[in-house]
């Protein structure tokens, strides 16, 4: 990469949410942005019209990051339309949100593949697109990684592994000057919130963990964007193999608890 060559960046999952705002936070320093989805195309457009308005540059790419097929379509892409990547951002996720015990096979099988097995597919992929300037690798985790929240066991376990993988990469890539990275979210304000804490049965209201929270809030999808957009930067580049967490002090305290839950989330655990 050239010094007057913008940057491409790939953010899995940035149709909306984290990745749609980190993308027009790029796009307004004039890179170019590989916005992925898995279905909603229109979605994905508009992020790519919006990146353009900005300054920037870029194409939507659909690809279910599950599917390592789709995995090598998606960076096929990238090669065909730019020859190069600079940074790649995995910030695409899911899981179930069950107790330990009511997790089936296919729940343990879906959260390896979307989590972890695509960030390592696609960490060795973007390598291979990097020049010999190096380049940016984050992942986007989340508090479960840290503390043992209800019903969280799969997605939290998964993020955990998601960060190991984050050091060994940060090791292996260092020598051709790639820096790995990861940006742990606490009580983000997106439309994951909503559903983990008013869409499961049982779970903790939503105000009685935010009023534990040091700072009193949750947090924004700007938040976010901006931890990955430094870390993304020249200004971190002597760090790597690092988790930033921003949570407002949430994994401090570690809200909320299984003691908070009730109904049948709560028998999952105690024996009332």
């Amino acid at each position: 990469m050239t010094s007057d060559s913008p940057r491409v960046t790939l953010i899995t999952g940035s149709s909306r949410g984290i990745g749609s705002v980190l993308a027009l936070k790029l796009a307004a320093k004039g890179e170019h942005v590989v916005v992925n989805y898995k279905k909603n195309a229109e979605l994905a457009e508009d992020v790519v019209r919006q990146v353009r308005e900005a300054g920037g540059g870029g194409i939507a790419v659909q690809a279910d990051i599950e599917e390592p097929d789709d995995i090598d379509a998606l960076f096929e892409a990238i090669r065909t339309e730019y020859g190069r990547l600079d940074a790649f951002v995995a910030n695409a996720a899911a899981a179930a949100f069950k107790p330990v015990s009511g997790l089936k096979l296919h729940h343990l099988d879906r959260s390896w593949a979307m989590n972890v097995r695509s960030f390592v597919l696609g960490a060795q992929r973007a390598v291979d697109l990097m020049d010999e300037n190096g380049g940016r690798i984050v992942a986007v985790t989340s508090y479960g990684s840290l503390r043992a929240f209800p019903t969280y066991a799969s997605l939290g376990a998964a993020k955990a592994g998601v960060e190991a993988y984050v050091k060994f990469m940060a090791a292996e890539f260092g020598p051709r000057n790639i820096t790995v990275n990861a940006v742990n979210g606490g009580l983000i304000d997106t439309d994951s919130l909503e559903y983990f804490y008013e869409r499961v049965p049982g779970m903790a209201p939503m105000n009685s963990v935010i009023e534990k929270v040091p700072l009193g809030h949750p947090g924004t999808a700007d938040d976010m964007a901006s931890a990955v957009e430094f870390l993304l930067g020249s200004g971190a580049g002597y760090i790597t193999g690092q988790t930033i967490t921003v949570d407002g002090g949430l994994t401090v305290v570690a809200p909320p608890f299984w003691a908070d839950t009730s109904g049948e989330l709560r028998a999952a655990v105690y024996d009332d």
